[in-house]
């Protein structure tokens, strides 16, 4: 992205938005299209993107979608932004060196108590298995409610807030674990890209399997309310998708 530069007094693109509360996955989407153009908030519901004719064109299909889902959205110009600096905006859009996570070591996370938020859905209910079958294979889960909980000694959360492991940039959980653990399974790999789709429905990786394998999730979380069932069920489906990409590949 390119920070107007020179003489001429910098530029900048704002979107001004409210989402509508329904559906849910929506806040989720637009946050993560903002990030994917580099956009980066000033303000309550506010973005700003340096001017050009391509972040122009963002803005106003963003806006568009947010208005056709119910919502509100306003893209303007503006030369200054008060209560912000332009150099202070110009340093927002200076690269910077992404840090790399820390490596996980799995022998660290043998035998210990793994907690998550209740009602799992398809992403916690893929970390599970991935973590008892590849990373502690004598885990035991505690589900607890989304926020408030602290953990205790020996415990280790996972897709909830402040958890040790969870959604990572434009990663969900499952790739977070994929990535901290050093998992390179290709079969892993596909796994992954399926249950991003389903659970960020950003269509990232545009899985043909996505569609069949939510409904599959959604029957298992409407047949069985208790967490640790929901687990076994999934766990069995995951294992005979492992194997078929294990005999694809």
């Amino acid at each position: 992205m390119t920070v107007p530069q020179g003489d001429t007094a910098p530029r900048w693109l704002l979107l001004i938005h409210q989402i509508p509360p329904k559906p849910d996955y929506f806040r989720v989407k637009v946050r993560r299209r903002l990030r994917r153009m580099g956009a980066r908030p000033v303000k309550n519901s506010v973005y700003v993107l340096p001017r050009s004719d391509e972040a122009l064109e963002d803005f106003q299909w963003l806006a568009r979608e947010i208005v056709g889902e119910g919502g509100e959205a306003l893209v303007c110009e503006a030369s200054f932004i008060e209560g912000i600096s332009d150099q202070e905006l110009i340093a927002m859009f200076r690269p910077t060196e992404p840090e790399a996570p820390a490596r996980a070591d799995s022998a660290s996370y043998r035998g210990r108590v793994w907690v998550t938020r209740q009602g799992v859905k398809i992403d916690r209910m893929a970390s599970a298995w991935l973590i008892r079958r590849f990373i502690d294979t004598t885990a035991t889960f505690k589900f607890v409610p989304p926020r408030g909980y602290r953990p205790e000694r020996a415990e280790v959360r996972f897709d909830m807030f402040e958890a040790e492991f969870t959604h990572d940039g434009a990663n969900c959980t499952f790739e977070t674990l994929l990535e901290r653990f050093g998992l390179r399974d290709r079969a892993l790999r596909a796994i992954g890209e399926i249950v991003h789709d389903i659970d960020c429905k950003d269509e990232r990786f545009a899985r043909a399997e996505a569609p069949g394998l939510a409904l599959v999730v959604d029957g298992i979380a409407r047949a069985h309310a208790d967490d640790a069932e929901r687990i076994e069920r999934a766990a069995a489906m995951f294992d005979d998708l492992y194997a078929h990409f294990e005999r694809a590949r």
